[in-house]
């Protein structure tokens, strides 16, 4: 009996030997609304196993503020697996090799962002580790065609919307601004703060006494309050081109161009996306679904707005004045 017990014990000593690691290579994941992005995730055990053991696999999602209740993504366990919720039928185990758990999104939505966990279960022990998505894209001050300062929170997002886009995050206008984003007048973002970036303080924005950075109003009444609007595009399912016409358009022709041509008039953040992403450069002015005029520019020349590149808008002219149009086309 003595000795039946103390090779019991030797057994038992030896499993829990065995080290279960969880790691990712990339904590952090950038990619483009309607692509598809991997999020890695790779367990091994120390020492290695001669035989594979039978391990669960289970995907959570949570906002990246780390706030609120994680949701289910999927769960799989050798080869049965079952996704959830906005993720079903999207989401799955790349399985490149043996204890590669990574998952596979495709395509990406705009809810998609966030926050990660890859749990690995194998019946005694379970580790987890983070992986953040985040969706590289481009941040346009939006206002009413009304005037500025005009619209609610609740306004501005579904302005933004309208725009093929969606407000921004802090996280988003502070990695703008860090890229040159300069905008002095006040918009509404994500988290129900009005905010402005300022690269080159001036009298006129603020006074020349404050750094730059991210100006806030804090928190604002999501009713009450008025403001523009910071909204966030990074979708590039489509083409945007500027129609070649005979001649110039009012807004009405400039509608029926693009649906004769077998497309429809771009929206705002399309162009923005058209010009960030596929390097759209024009220099002609034309109308967009919101009734604006804008023209998107990649090499700054002559005759051709400002010295830096970007997208410049001529505002809310009347529609029946003549301009060019810019179209869009869906490619899948």
């Amino acid at each position: 009996i003595n000795y039946f017990f103390q090779g019991i014990v030797r057994c038992q000593f030896y499993f829990h030997k065995i080290r279960l690691h969880v790691e990712s290579p990339e904590t952090l994941v950038s990619a483009v609304q309607g692509s598809n992005a991997t999020l890695p995730c790779h367990y091994r055990y120390e020492p290695a196993l001669s035989a594979p053991r039978k391990t669960r696999v289970k995907w959570f999602w949570q906002p990246v503020s780390g706030e609120g209740q994680e949701r289910d993504v999927m769960v799989a366990i050798g080869t049965r697996h079952r996704s959830y919720g906005d993720f079903k039928g999207r989401v799955r185990l790349r399985r490149s090799a043996p204890g590669d758990a990574s998952l596979v999104i495709n395509p990406l939505q705009s809810d998609d962002t966030g926050r990660y966990r890859c749990e690995i279960i194998d019946g005694l022990e379970d580790e987890s580790v983070t992986v953040q998505l985040k969706f590289r894209g481009v941040v346009f001050p939006y206002h009413s065609s009304r005037g500025r300062y005009l619209m609610n929170f609740h306004e501005a997002k579904e302005a933004c919307e309208k725009q093929d886009a969606h407000l921004a995050t802090f996280e988003q206008l502070y990695a703008s601004w860090d890229e040159g984003l300069d905008w002095c007048n006040a918009g509404w973002l994500m988290d129900g703060t009005a905010q402005y970036p300022v690269v080159e303080p001036r009298e006129a924005c603020g006074g020349t006494e404050l750094a730059p950075g991210v100006r806030s109003y804090g928190v604002r009444d999501k009713s009450l309050d008025r403001f523009d609007a910071f909204c966030f595009t990074s979708s590039i399912r489509g083409e945007v081109y500027f129609l070649q016409h005979h001649f110039k358009l009012n807004f009405t022709e400039a509608v029926e161009a693009c649906q004769s041509d077998g497309g429809r008039i771009a929206k705002v953040g399309q162009l923005y996306a058209a010009w960030r992403f596929v390097g759209l450069d024009q220099c002609d002015a034309g109308w967009l679904a919101d009734g604006s005029v804008r023209y998107p520019i990649i090499q700054p020349r002559m005759n051709c707005g400002t010295s830096e590149p970007g997208v410049r808008s001529f505002g809310f002219p009347p529609k029946h004045l003549k301009h060019g149009v810019f179209c869009y086309k869906v490619r899948w």
